[in-house]
């Protein structure tokens, strides 16, 4: 049975978080190299024993939901090799550039996806796409203040044909629930969004907000 803690009645439970655990890594190989990223092998000590795993070593990657006046969400279409279908996400793009913050990465994205700009940006959410098996982790920001950029992005490869849309973001969330759209960052941004305005934008983080877990399966462990 798992563990459970649980203050008791009148007592106060600490607020529900995550919790960063450090362990003894014996070992890290790469064991496969890829053209967008790699499958890794760690062995590592755990409970008393050395336990092996293997995942997708990611690079991180950040999105953008973009909200109009109009509260209306710029959505993008485009195919997806590995599901086989032509899905609707928000502008979104992997940290492969050394060095460049994460807000830099998710405007240069806007821009080369959507062709706009922000003047008013934020945190919207921090989540990890798949943790038993990719170190991914994304961060969506919230973008307002919505203008064209000067010049249009030329795109190529599955971008060459990306179908954009305004959707109302009462909609969006409508298309989530109805299992209908199967984008996890479209679903977690739509939904965080809409609970979000519920509450006045007051969940809102900072544009700048500091993201400890973009460190996490970033330092190099010890090699065979």
């Amino acid at each position: 049975m798992a563990e459970t803690h649980d203050a008791g009645i009148g007592g106060r439970r600490e607020p529900l978080a995550d919790e960063r655990v450090e362990v003894p890594v014996v070992s890290s190989d790469r064991v496969f190299e890829g053209r967008v990223w790699d499958v890794r092998r760690d062995a590592f000590e755990f409970g008393g024993e050395t336990i092996v795993r293997e995942y997708m070593d990611h690079t991180g990657a950040v999105g953008v939901l973009a909200l109009d006046d109009e509260d209306r969400v710029l959505l993008i279409k485009q195919y997806r090799h590995p599901v086989r279908m032509r899905d609707w996400e928000i502008p979104a793009g992997l940290l492969d550039i050394d060095g460049e913050p994460p807000l830099a990465a998710a405007k240069r994205e806007l821009a080369e996806e959507a062709d706009l700009e922000a003047s008013d940006w934020a945190v919207l959410s921090d989540f990890a796409t798949s943790p038993g098996g990719s170190d991914e982790l994304i961060r969506v920001y919230l973008a307002r203040g919505l203008s064209a950029t000067s010049e249009a992005f030329a795109r190529e490869g599955e971008e060459a044909d990306m179908e954009t849309r305004w959707v109302p973001l009462d909609e969006c969330v409508d298309a989530v629930l109805d299992r209908r759209v199967h984008n996890a960052p479209l679903a977690v941004a739509v939904l965080a969004a809409a609970t979000a305005r519920a509450r006045g934008w007051s969940t809102l983080g900072a544009a700048d907000a500091p993201w400890p877990g973009q460190s996490i399966g970033r330092t190099e462990p010890p090699r065979r």
